[in-house]
């Protein structure tokens, strides 16, 4: 039985910021992955100072991102779908102005989630990863992006929900991304400074101590330290997005093998069972048994973490 992954993401650029380097180790070990990007990215502004070209129109911006996307996929090696909803933004002001009207935000979530539903059915991933119920940070398509990956989670498991979707298929496991958690941040921070060099998460780390985030739990460290080079290079695909001179670059690699080797994920729910702290996001799935035993063996309905917060 090959393993699959499913990896949810709002935007593209998301997938090589957040769990890139756990999938390229997948990959090269022979999982499948896939990767779903919710929306275009098209209200996306042009961020890399070195770009070229200072700003685009929607339009534009979808046709630039749909080609980045596909240079990151080939740098991880993973597989992508987009579904195809409209990018709503990120709003600023006081009051903040309402979303666009039809954006990936406003929709009903059984609009929202319909297709990833399908897709769930269709790929049978056996873990799905996405965001924590806050977004990671609170941009409406990646809160949205974390509702539709819960629903879709546990609706594609159920054979009354989303009829004409596909035959039901229970995921295993899903996972929410800790890639800047506090505690990874403040690690490299004082192994920079104590390097006697400048880190780029001064200023980040005030803002973090000055709105006092609750920091969630890490129940899944990922050692990706042999998996850097596909990551940063995932990471430059989104050349429209990111700086090859900025931040997500500032921090030696081996420094940050040898402080963070790994990328942190919290367990959110498991149809299996596993011990906790783990090093795989496979942990408690048997890669030889018969898929449809397995399904049969699986609750229907398991605990998901932070649900608390959504309420």
């Amino acid at each position: 039985m090959t393993l699959r992954l499913l990896a949810v993401h709002a935007h593209p650029d998301d997938e090589s910021s957040k769990g890139a380097a756990t999938s390229a180790r997948y990959v090269a070990e022979g999982v499948e992955v896939l990767v779903v990007s919710c929306t275009g990215g098209e209200r996306g502004d042009v961020l890399n100072p070195s770009f070229g070209r200072p700003s685009a129109t929607a339009e534009e911006m979808l046709g630039i991102r749909r080609e980045e996307m596909a240079a990151a996929a080939r740098a991880l090696g993973i597989q992508h779908r987009w579904l195809g909803f409209v990018d709503s933004g990120l709003p600023e002001g006081d009051p903040l102005p309402p979303l666009p009207d039809g954006s990936f935000a406003t929709l009903p979530l059984e609009v929202a989630s319909a297709p990833l539903v399908e897709l769930v059915r269709a790929f049978r991933p056996h873990v799905m990863t996405t965001y924590d119920p806050q977004g990671g940070y609170p941009h409406p398509d990646h809160i949205k992006c974390h509702d539709v990956s819960v629903e879709a989670f546990r609706a594609a498991a159920d054979p009354s929900r989303y009829p004409g979707a596909g035959a039901p298929w229970k995921v295993a496991k899903l996972y929410y991304n800790h890639d800047f958690s506090t505690a990874r941040v403040r690690a490299l921070h004082e192994a920079m400074t104590g390097r006697g060099l400048l880190s780029p998460y001064a200023q980040w780390l005030d803002r973090v101590e000055d709105v006092r985030l609750e920091e969630r739990p890490v129940t899944t460290k990922v050692r990706v330290d042999g998996y850097y080079e596909s990551r940063d290079a995932a990471l430059r695909a989104h050349a429209s997005q990111i700086d090859p001179e900025g931040f997500f670059f500032a921090v030696p690699r081996d420094l940050e093998a040898e402080v963070w080797p790994h990328e942190d994920f919290e367990l959110a729910a498991s149809r299996v069972a596993t011990t906790l702290p783990e090093d795989d996001l496979f942990a408690g799935i048997d890669p030889v048994q018969d898929d449809d035993a397995s399904q049969a063996a699986m609750p229907l309905e398991v605990p998901v973490a932070g649900e608390e917060d959504n309420a």
